[in-house]
């Protein structure tokens, strides 16, 4: 025992790690002790190498190989580029973390470091483990001569699903709708009715058409270009022109419960008057989320819709798109009948999903300069008349292109400049942006900070009108319990507590990471105090329910998410409510989570026992703020530059601010980094539509 735990202290050296395999994995070891691995990246390498003990040894290299495949899945990625890790190890795979528990002996770059790509290759020759894809083996080798990518085998099906499905679907002839294709003028007559006022160039009018000239379009564009508005013009062209005995059956969705509801607020603003003025009522009303619409199996990866049991559908729309993953896109494509047309929106500028793939962003890849061909833009011209600008023509483009549109003009920010300014500048990844917020622009305010006990924060926070002192003030103005027998009228509590969670909704702290001083753990936990000390739950007197302390948990005011998805509640990831006291049949005061209602409810309220996966959500991050909005918003950016800082990540915080941005941020090189730095998600789906 002691001799073992001698060799354990030893210090590893990069030839012992790359000569022997057991050396090998007891550096993954202590990665995944320091953070710089994932324990399931681990896992994966010993079983590949327990596979392989018996018969042909897998070498360290080839393992190596598999622990960062593994890797990259939890990072995002579809597949390992083992040309772009050899080049740069550190940018190409995360590393450092956050913050590590650690120092290996030995880190990624020293195990890459003089090794050829020639090398590399060589040693993943290994019948049993690795194949191109004919066999059955755990690990994929796309060998591209110059750019080799590794998949393990679940992620590479995903992606040729993915590849086949949307050939087939743009395989479908031009203007076809129903059963037989459309006449030209018959569209050009529908969408004149539909975009009256169309102006020169009018996207809108112009990704209608595109729309409806394929089975698989996408519609994308930044915030405020209208995307939902050009879809429910798209939805009312598509009935118009159903050449069928009943109306088209449309469904839409989108990745997130959060999303799902703005989507549903978006159209329910505008169905009146869209549906009045075009004299149709057949437009759908119901929006859910993706993995509703699919119906999910309990315990399970799968769904009750594929393609032995497709969805009922003539159309599905799918809003955020930018959010959904590599696996779940395979899902959705797999459960659509063949008929099925699919319109994705989204903005192709946004972070990517959580987990691995950039669908949205991999097939928007040439989105910018259009690529349209000549016979493309002759069909839009002959159905719009809209003249479109020669530079969107290209004698190259691909199939993929035709199915695209971009919309250009942004209707959001024209009295707000500034955001919109701030949005286009980190996209031309413009080194000068602290200047926008030089006071030219009363929407972009910065603070620098030493740490979030600084007063400014505190003043932040507690702003009356762009901070959560709006929200002090409607949770000081909870109603009287007039009857005690009945403890009031149910809608007094209910209009209360939608004024709550309209407030709540108006300012928001967003943070790139969860750890730190400035993550989204500790910034909780600051602005927490800051709102209690306020005396925000100190009227105690007033609950018969559990006793409120500053170690009690739950307490009024408390802003929650879910973590995780609640199919018995109904309730998803990413669904956010806010804990107030409410009567009960006997007139007793208890603590609830009040949730915005769906199906015609008010308030949704939930007891906070029935609760199990929640964190405090005054503070998220970046990535949880997707499918939001917020009049408000306050980017924290870390004190020390990470990985995670890239060009989307401020991108998409920006953009989620309607009305003001504050930028918080102790070194104003961060901010400069991070908007040079660009998510480069690895999968082969952006290599075959760019």
């Amino acid at each position: 025992m002691i001799a073992a735990e001698q060799a354990s202290s030893q210090r590893v050296t990069v030839s012992e790690a790359l000569a022997d395999s057991k050396i090998l994995i007891r550096v993954l070891d202590q990665w995944a002790q320091a953070d710089w691995l994932r324990w399931l990246d681990v896992e994966v390498v010993r079983f590949l190498w327990q596979q392989t003990a018996t018969s042909e040894p897998a070498s360290p290299l080839l393992l190596l190989a598999a622990a960062l495949c593994s890797h990259q899945n939890g990072h995002g990625h579809a597949c390992l580029d083992l040309a772009y890790c050899l080049e740069d190890p550190d940018q190409a795979l995360a590393l450092p973390p956050d913050r590590p528990h650690g120092q290996p002996d030995v880190l990624p770059k020293d195990l890459l470091a003089g090794l050829t790509l020639e090398q590399w290759r060589g040693h993943l020759a290994h019948a049993q483990l690795i194949d191109a894809g004919t066999g059955n083996a755990p690990l994929v080798l796309v060998d591209d001569p110059a750019r080799p990518l590794l998949y393990l085998r679940r992620f590479w099906r995903y992606e040729q699903a993915i590849l086949h499905q949307i050939e087939k679907r743009l395989e479908t002839s031009a203007g076809s709708n129903g059963n037989k294709a459309v006449d030209p003028q018959q569209l050009r007559n529908i969408l004149d009715s539909l975009f009256p006022d169309a102006q020169d160039c009018d996207w809108q009018k112009i990704a209608c058409a595109n729309a409806l000239r394929n089975r698989f379009a996408i519609i994308t564009g930044g915030p405020g270009t209208g995307k939902t508005t050009t879809v429910m013009r798209l939805l009312i062209a598509l009935q118009q022109s159903n050449s069928s005995d009943r109306p088209l059956r449309i469904r839409l969705a989108a990745p997130t419960g959060k999303a799902a509801v703005r989507l549903s607020e978006s159209i329910s603003s505008q169905r009146e008057r869209i549906s009045r003025e075009s004299d149709d009522t057949s437009l759908p009303s119901e929006v859910t989320t993706l993995h509703r619409l699919l119906g999910p199996i309990p315990n399970s990866r799968q769904f009750r819709h594929h393609a032995g049991n497709p969805l009922p559908a003539d159309v599905v729309v799918i809003d955020e798109a930018s959010m959904v993953d590599i696996e779940l896109f395979a899902q959705l494509l797999d459960a659509l009948p063949d008929a099925c047309r699919l319109v994705l929106l989204g903005d192709k500028d946004q972070l990517a999903s959580v987990e691995a793939g950039a669908v949205l962003g991999s097939l928007c890849a040439r989105a910018d300069a259009g690529h349209y061909s000549a016979s493309t833009i002759a069909w839009l011209t002959s159905t719009t008349g809209q003249q479109l600008p020669a530079s969107v023509q290209s004698s190259d483009g691909q199939p993929i292109d035709q199915a695209i549109t971009m919309l250009r003009f942004s209707y959001r920010f024209g009295r707000i400049p500034g955001i919109g300014a701030l949005a286009g500048a980190i996209n031309r990844q413009q080194d000068s942006l602290l200047e926008l917020f030089d006071g030219r622009y009363p929407e972009l305010q910065a603070l620098r900070l030493q740490t979030s006990s600084d007063k400014a924060f505190r003043q932040l926070i507690l702003d009356p009108d762009n901070g959560y002192g709006r929200l002090l003030k409607i949770l000081s103005q909870q109603p009287a319990i007039t009857d005690s027998s009945q403890g009031g009228e149910p809608s007094i509590w209910d209009s209360w507590a939608q004024q709550v969670l309209k407030a709540f909704d108006g300012f928001r702290v967003l943070a790139a990471v969860r750890r730190s001083e400035f993550g989204t753990i500790a910034l909780n936990q600051r602005i927490e105090s800051i709102l209690r000390s306020t005396g925000m739950d100190s009227d105690v007197a007033r609950y018969d329910g559990p006793a409120l302390s500053s170690e009690t948990l739950w307490y009024r005011g408390r802003a929650i998410m879910l973590t995780r998805n609640d199919y018995n509640l109904k309730l998803m990831n990413g669904d956010i409510g806010i804990v107030l006291p409410c009567p009960d049949a006997e007139g007793r005061l208890r603590l609830r989570v009040a949730f915005p209602g769906k199906d015609g409810e008010a308030v949704r309220w939930v007891s906070p026992t029935r609760l199990q996966s929640v964190e405090t959500a005054f503070a998220m991050t970046v990535h949880k703020s997707q499918g939001s909005e917020f009049a408000h918003t306050a980017l924290v950016l870390p004190g020390h530059d990470v990985p995670i800082l890239t060009r989307e990540l401020i991108y998409t915080a920006v953009t989620r601010a309607s009305r003001q941005f504050t930028l918080i941020q102790t070194d104003p090189d961060i901010l400069a980094r991070a908007v040079r730095r660009r998510v480069t998600r690895q999968d082969g789906l952006n290599r075959a539509y760019s």
